[in-house]
C-alpha cells in the first residue's frame, strides 16, 4: 500500500534467531512486502513515477521503523502532481553509489516506447525531481532498471505478446529525450510489464504470467528466445475468451511466493512450485478461483523471502566469527 521504512540490519539477524522473516513488519491484512533493499545509510533510492520523473532519496532519510511499526506513505515524500505515483524504486548501492557512466536506467512505457540512459545522467539530485523520461500524451511508464549493457529486455503486452531482445539495441539517450520502439503494438493494447533477464544455470527464472480470470503459468525464459526490438513479438500466453486480457507478467524462481491480487481486494498468497510449467503457445491452469464479476487485477513477487535469505546469511557469518575466535555465542532473542 506504498509505505516505506528503515530498519537496522541487525534487528534481521536477531528476529531470525527468534521469529520469522515475514514479521519483520507491521502490514495490514492486505498488504505485503514488495521490496526490499540491504543498502547503507548514505546509498542512493531512485523513485520512478508512473509520470516519467524521477526523485531521490538518501537511506538515512527514509524514516526509521521498529519491526512492529508500517513506516511511512510514500507519497508524502516527495511533491507528487495529481495522479501521479511512484511504481518503482531502485537502490543505487555499493559502485552504483558514485553513478558510474558505464550503468544504465533502462525504461519502459505502456505504448511500448523503451529507453536507456546512462546513469551518471541522474547525479543531481533535485527535490522537485526531474524528467527521466519524456511521455507523450496517455502513456506512462511502466518500469524500470539497473542494466550493465549485458542484459536483455523483454516486454509484455496485455494481449499475450512478448518481445526479448538486447538491451544493446537501444542506444544510449539524454534524460529529455522520448526513446524508440520497443515494442509493436496492435490498436486497443498495451504494455503491462518491463523484465530484465539475469542468466542463471543454478536456479533459473521463469516468466510467470497471469490473466484477468485467474488464469496464468509458468514458462522457462529460455523459451524466450531473443529477437529484434520494435516487432509485435512472440505468443506469451494464448489469448482466448476464457483467460481475457493478460494482467501481469514477472520473473520468478521455483522457490518464490506470490501474491494474487483481485479488483475486489481479495489476496491470495501462493508458492510458484505448485504453479505448472508450461510451453508459451499454451493458455494456463487456474491461478485463482474468482467470484461472479470479479477480475484478477495483478500479480507481485513477494519480497519476505529475501529477508529470511539476508537473516541466514548474516547469522552464518556471525556464526563463521564466532567459530573463528573460539567464543560460542548464545543465541540472541
Amino acid at each position: 500500500t506504498g509505505y516505506i521504512k528503515s530498519q537496522p540490519l541487525s534487528e534481521y539477524r536477531a528476529q531470525k534467531r527468534g521469529g520469522r522473516g515475514k514479521q519483520a513488519t507491521a502490514t495490514k491484512e492486505d498488504d505485503w512486502i514488495d521490496q526490499l533493499f540491504i543498502a547503507n545509510t548514505h546509498d542512493y533510492l531512485l523513485c520512478f513515477s508512473n509520470r516519467g520523473r524521477l526523485y531521490w532519496l538518501k537511506v538515512w532519510e527514509v524514516p526509521a521503523g521498529s519491526r512492529g511499526s508500517r513506516g511511512r506513505p510514500i507519497v508524502n515524500m516527495f511533491p507528487l502532481q495529481e495522479g501521479e505515483k511512484i511504481n518503482v524504486v531502485l537502490a543505487l548501492t555499493g559502485e552504483m553509489r558514485s553513478f558510474p557512466e558505464d550503468r544504465y536506467v533502462f525504461m519502459g512505457t505502456s505504448m511500448g516506447t523503451v529507453k536507456k540512459t546512462a546513469l551518471n545522467e541522474f547525479n543531481n539530485p533535485r527535490k522537485a525531481g526531474i524528467i527521466a523520461v519524456n511521455l507523450d500524451d496517455g502513456d506512462y511508464l511502466i518500469g524500470a532498471a539497473l542494466t550493465d549493457g549485458a542484459h536483455d529486455v523483454m516486454l509484455f503486452s496485455d494481449g499475450g505478446k512478448a518481445v526479448r531482445f538486447d538491451e544493446n539495441d537501444v542506444r544510449p539517450l539524454g534524460r529529455q529525450a522520448r526513446g524508440v520502439r520497443g515494442m509493436m503494438l496492435e490498436e486497443g493494447q498495451s504494455v503491462i510489464a518491463m523484465l530484465v533477464a539475469e542468466d542463471s544455470d543454478t536456479n533459473p527464472q521463469s516468466v510467470l504470467t497471469a490473466t484477468q480470470h485467474g488464469y496464468g503459468k509458468r514458462t522457462s525464459i529460455s523459451e524466450y528466445t531473443r529477437h529484434g526490438r520494435g516487432t509485435k513479438g512472440m505468443i506469451a500466453i494464448q489469448q482466448s475468451e476464457r483467460n481475457g486480457k493478460v494482467v501481469a507478467a514477472t520473473l520468478v524462481r521455483a522457490d518464490d511466493e506470490i501474491m494474487l491480487i483481485t479488483d475486489k481486494g481479495v489476496l491470495v498468497r501462493t508458492r510458484v512450485s505448485e504453479i505448472r510449467e508450461l510451453g508459451r503457445a499454451t493458455q494456463g491452469v487456474t491461478l485463482i478461483a474468482l467470484d461472479d464479476g470479479s477480475q484478477l487485477s495483478g500479480l507481485q513477487r513477494i519480497a519476505e523471502n529475501d529477508a529470511q535469505a539476508v537473516a541466514e546469511e548474516t547469522e552464518a557469518e556471525a556464526g563463521d566469527t564466532s567459530a573463528a575466535d573460539g567464543s560460542d555465542a548464545a543465541p540472541q532473542a
